[in-house]
């Protein structure tokens, strides 16, 4: 089987695109860990799986898969890279776009400086939502690692996260500790996990631990929780500049009951073909 596809990144976080509406796509997890391979296959941090929506009254679906072939519901910057490819490839032509997701409708919008925004939805922060096993909700969570006690913020943006607020993120322990929350017994979908450091009220920059990929160079949906949860912490205005390794996000969020809007690019790589 030969598979056409795009790479392309979101700030550094970087993704194998793959049309399901011109090609008969059946991937196995084998063979989507294969392809995220740097050594081996193309290389990436998830792969996205184009398709239509002939069920729905949305424009296309897509699904995400992270590099150890496990599939998830939301990604931020793969959002984005979604957008730009039906664009290039002339799959649409609409200023605004509807795509179902796993997480539920996510509304995409062309910006005129070529930047795209996305709609992320309504985050979610019962404990059973996220999934976090609690109880109750909390602004702050406690859990105890190896190494000492960690405090975080947890919310769903359709997939979920904890954030931890430090002091500087150049000195945060993200592999070891994002490793140990990732799979913690308090997450029984694992999470993503960020973390952060406040700059001012609308500034901060971020790492993101991402589950099933370790830290990539940007997370959209971390970022998002991440200003989130600074929010309900009453740490950041409702515009925020998110610096992540990759480069900026902007994000902007209202407060309870209300979506999350992200604003940033989406670039294409290069284009080829592989045999599975």
């Amino acid at each position: 089987m030969i598979i056409e596809f795009t790479k392309m990144h979101g700030l550094g976080n970087d993704f194998v695109v793959i049309d399901a509406i011109r090609q008969e796509i059946s991937l196995s997890p084998e063979q989507i860990r294969f392809i995220a391979d740097r050594h081996f296959g193309v290389g990436c941090d998830q792969l996205l799986l184009v398709s239509s929506a002939p069920q729905s009254d949305a424009d296309f679906c897509y699904r995400i898969f992270n590099a150890d072939g496990s599939e998830v519901a939301q990604c931020g910057n793969g959002a984005r890279c979604f957008a730009r490819f039906i664009r290039d490839k002339k799959l649409s032509d609409k200023d605004e776009v509807s795509v179902d997701t796993h997480a539920g409708q996510l509304i995409l919008t062309f910006e005129d400086d070529g930047l795209i925004t996305v709609n992320m939805g309504v985050p979610r922060h019962a404990p059973a939502l996220i999934p976090l096993i609690a109880e109750q909700e909390e602004a702050v969570y406690t859990v105890r690692l190896e190494g000492g006690v960690q405090n975080f913020g947890a919310v769903s943006l359709g997939n979920p996260h904890a954030v931890l607020q430090v002091a500087d993120v150049n000195l945060a322990a993200v592999d070891k500790v994002g490793a140990a929350l990732e799979s913690h017994a308090f997450f029984p979908a694992r999470a993503n996990i960020g973390f952060m450091q406040v700059c001012d009220r609308s500034r901060i920059k971020l790492r993101v631990f991402e589950r099933g990929a370790g830290e990539t160079l940007a997370c959209g949906s971390g970022a998002c929780a991440a200003v989130v949860i600074g929010i309900e912490q009453h740490l950041l205005a409702n515009d925020v500049l998110v610096e992540l390794p990759g480069g900026q996000l902007k994000i902007h969020w209202q407060g309870r009951e209300h979506p999350v809007f992200m604003t940033g690019p989406a670039v294409s790589v290069f284009e080829g073909r592989i045999e599975l």
